[in-house]
């Protein structure tokens, strides 16, 4: 079983940034693909970004692409997104997930932290 904490959320004005963490336990975290999801308001969850196992290939959604970072550190079992430029647009509770192992199903889901993004 994987637990999933995130942490970093908060409330920033148009044009900052935030960098959100996800800390894993229960092992097997390099194993894993790691990724961040968002749901706003009235909206469904959506997909921001992912992060490989081993060569840390990254994908985004196109709307955070040039804006967020996804990245992992094996050692300390955490995977971050690093926000940039945030607008109206980015408020959402972000969550965090990990995959099966070896495998591409997201498995494990945190509890989600709050951005909210002043205009």
């Amino acid at each position: 079983q994987v637990q999933l904490v995130e942490s970093g959320g908060g409330l920033v004005q148009a044009g900052g940034s935030l960098r959100l963490s996800c800390a894993a336990s229960g092992g097997t975290f390099s194993s894993r693909r790691m990724g961040w999801f968002r749901q706003a308001p009235g909206k469904e969850r959506e997909f921001v970004a992912a992060i490989g196992r081993t060569y840390g290939d990254t994908e985004y959604t196109d709307s955070v692409k040039g804006r967020f970072t996804i990245s992992r550190d094996n050692a300390k079992n955490t995977v971050y997104l690093q926000m940039n430029s945030l607008d109206a647009e980015d408020t959402a509770v972000y969550y965090c997930a990990a995959s099966a192992i070896a495998g591409y199903r997201w498995d494990y889901w945190g509890q989600g932290t709050q951005v909210t993004v002043s205009s």
